[in-house]
């Protein structure tokens, strides 16, 4: 067996020690291969006590970001996590041993798999019934018509009460018993995956009865999508934020507080993201979007912030028109110039300056996104759209907060974003030509 070349062991145990050895307060003994026979194993000695015995959330979160870099980052992962091969020692790092049974998760099945729980906590459940057929889970042939309205009926409840209440065991039960018909199946390569999350999430339930590995995974597969340069996952990033040309600000809001939760200090499990200093906030969403990382992300979001100080401008336009007509005697109505994307776009500029300033929408903390037709709720007068959105930025000191963390923010990102306001003001010329072309044409 495979499991008793102690030289395969120990090469797993070199290679898992340089990939992983290295992540905050997680240790991998050291394995000495020129000591090692295929009988004999001799690696460092490792003294403390099993992860299962001590009620230690914190290092259970170091686990579940240790098994995501496993996962989804390398795919290099250890197969057997069970509560005898993770270990508390003594000066609180969590200790990894026997590397006897270890996985390889191809990349692309790692996209696919990142892309599931995109879709899955975003209830798109007709993305999620093809990524089940990429994976494996489903054969080719299957009508993905009548997949999808399977899926819903299983899902949709649980995933309405938002990720961190979503049982990583309990999902692929449900799913194995209601989707059996379309000859569903756990490919033999995801079952060690879905081993290796179960087990863990088995452990962390002793420790708190309420733990959803999920939900701590999701914040690393959120920040991920927000910041991997992967063609795969941008595209599906693009196709998650658009809907028909418009741009769904609800999805980006979660993803990006989503992975705010994505942190391995030890305040990550005495202090929820919502309670954190606004402040700190602003600085880790400028830090994040005005770096190479966030590069696709700033894009969409400066298009969308060109898009609002344009329709912002108009509105602006249209009020005080609408006030010079109502001061002059007989003067006619002034027909306000905003479209239906116009206002959108306000709202759209609007939101996107509550998140850039801390102020993300509290229900976003559950991982749930709420399904909202950006065409609801526009009785809203176009002349009085401008004055309300002054009014709404001012009325939470907006943009004073952001400006007041600049002097915080690293050179790189200063200057980053410095180059914004040219980049906006070259976007805004080329809507107002192109609007003017419209006019003048059509």
């Amino acid at each position: 067996m495979q499991e008793l070349d102690y030289k395969k062991e120990a090469s797993n145990g070199l290679k898992f020690r340089q990939l992983y050895g290295g992540l905050p307060d997680v240790l991998v003994p050291y394995m000495y291969a020129e000591k090692t026979t295929r009988k004999v194993l001799t690696m460092q000695w490792v003294e403390g006590k099993r992860l299962s015995e001590v009620k230690d959330l914190y290092l259970i979160e170091v686990g579940v970001y240790c098994s995501f870099s496993q996962l989804l980052e390398n795919g290099f992962y250890h197969a057997d996590p069970h509560p005898g091969n993770l270990f508390r020692t003594y000066d609180g790092k969590l200790a990894y041993i026997d590397f006897g049974m270890m996985g390889e998760f191809k990349e692309e099945l790692r996209e696919g798999f990142i892309e599931a729980c995109l879709h899955l906590v975003n209830r798109d459940f007709d993305a999620l019934a093809k990524d089940f057929v990429t994976l494996g889970f489903l054969p080719p042939t299957v009508e993905k018509e009548a997949v999808t309205k399977a899926l819903t009926g299983v899902l949709q409840n649980a995933v309405s009460k938002g990720v961190q209440n979503i049982s990583f065991g309990d999902l692929i039960g449900n799913l194995g018993t209601t989707m059996y018909k379309f000859k569903f199946q756990i490919p033999s390569y995801f079952s060690l995956v879905i081993r290796s999350l179960a087990v863990l999430e088995g452990i962390a339930i002793g420790a708190d009865p309420n733990y959803k590995v999920l939900s701590s995974t999701y914040p690393w597969i959120a920040k991920k999508v927000l910041t991997d340069s992967s063609p795969q996952l941008k595209a599906s990033l693009e196709a998650l934020l658009y809907k028909e040309g418009v741009f769904r600000i609800d999805r980006l809001e979660s993803l990006v507080t989503e992975s705010l939760r994505a942190r391995t200090d030890k305040a990550l499990v005495k202090k929820q993201t919502e309670d954190r200093d606004s402040r700190v906030i602003i600085k880790e969403v400028l830090s994040f979007t005005l770096t190479e990382k966030g590069t696709f992300v700033r894009e969409i979001m400066v298009q969308e912030f060109a898009k609002g100080l344009d329709a912002l401008g108009l509105a602006t336009l249209d009020s005080f028109t609408s006030a010079v007509a109502t001061s002059i005697p007989f003067a006619s109505s002034s027909v306000s110039s905003l479209t239906e994307e116009d206002i959108i776009n306000l709202r759209t500029f609007q939101r996107l300056m509550l998140l850039l300033s801390g102020h993300q929408r509290r229900e976003s903390f559950n991982g749930e996104v709420k399904e909202v037709s950006p065409y609801m709720n526009q009785k809203t007068n176009a002349a009085e759209e401008a004055p309300l959105v002054f009014y709404q930025l001012a009325s939470v000191q907006d943009i004073l907060p952001i400006l007041s963390v600049i002097p915080e923010l690293p050179l790189e990102v200063q200057q980053q974003l410095l180059l914004l306001p040219g980049d906006l003001a070259g976007r805004l010329i080329s809507r107002s030509v192109a609007r003017t072309i419209r006019r003048i044409f059509l």
